[in-house]
């Protein structure tokens, strides 16, 4: 079985809903990554997104656009982010890992190649915001095949064509909680519950719900009528300010832990 298929029963049998860190790999570079994983895994995260640093990222707000400026600046790559996956496994990590990944790095890697690296690398799943409908199928036959998951996206403005975007998704729906690009928010749009519950009606998978939020609040909110809540943009901030603290070896663990108790007070 898929680890995050497992890691959902699990979670479910124990009544829990799932934490969902983002990261940008590479940011500030890659030993560091691998740490940071360590620690979200130990402040309780259940699943990690391995964000693929990209120079166009629509979909990001500008704490991640830095975050990807930052890394490409150490010329990580799509490779480079899937080994960094392998790495934190040798380290004794257990997360599932998805990786978010717009689509131009995967067709430069050649889909057979990608995919090929994804088992080889124990990469659970994926999410490609910015897959055009008319890809995915496609996409998704080579998923099934290689055992890992294609996460779809789903924004309150797909309306119709909900059903159609859930329709044969794997691993868990992936809902877009507010309208715009990534980045921290005190509020979301009128209805995204009822958004939700729509969602939740239509497909018998795990329904985890992203974008904007940050705090220990939020996550509680959301924890009571979904299967998983995705933070991005708060965790790839405190990455970002701990940024110093980290490049110095006399303050590098206060760094970390730092990170890991903003974690650990999202999940309270």
């Amino acid at each position: 079985m898929n680890l995050m298929d497992q890691t959902f029963q699990q979670l479910k049998e124990q009544n829990r809903t799932a934490l969902i860190p983002f990261l940008t790999v590479g940011d500030p570079d890659v030993d560091t990554t691998v740490e940071i994983i360590k620690e979200l895994e130990q402040a309780g995260a259940d699943i990690l997104e391995l964000g693929v640093p990209y120079s166009d990222p629509l979909a990001d707000g500008p704490v991640i656009q830095r975050a990807s400026e930052r890394a490409l600046k150490s010329q990580i790559t799509i490779r480079t982010c899937m080994e960094t996956a392998a790495r934190a496994r040798a380290a004794g990590v257990k997360l599932p890992f998805v990786l978010f990944t717009y689509y131009n790095p995967v067709l430069q890697t050649g889909l057979d190649v990608f995919f090929d690296e994804l088992v080889k690398h124990e990469i659970s799943g994926m999410i490609i915001p910015d897959l055009p409908i008319e890809e995915a199928e496609d996409m998704r036959r080579r998923a099934d095949a290689a055992g890992v998951h294609l996460v779809p996206l789903v924004a309150p403005t797909s309306n119709a064509r909900i059903e159609r975007i859930v329709t044969g998704a794997r691993g868990f729906i992936y809902c877009v909680s507010s309208l715009g690009v990534t980045g921290e928010r005190a509020s979301f749009f009128d209805g995204v519950e009822s958004f939700i519950e729509t969602v939740k009606s239509l497909t018998d998978l795990p329904v985890a719900v992203g974008f904007g939020i940050s705090s220990h609040e939020q996550v509680a909110r959301f924890s009571r009528i979904c299967d998983g809540v995705v933070v991005g943009s708060a965790i790839v901030r405190q990455v970002e300010e701990a940024i110093p603290l980290l490049g110095n070896p006399d303050t590098r663990q206060a760094g970390l832990l730092q990170i890991r108790n903003f974690v650990a007070q999202l999940k309270g």
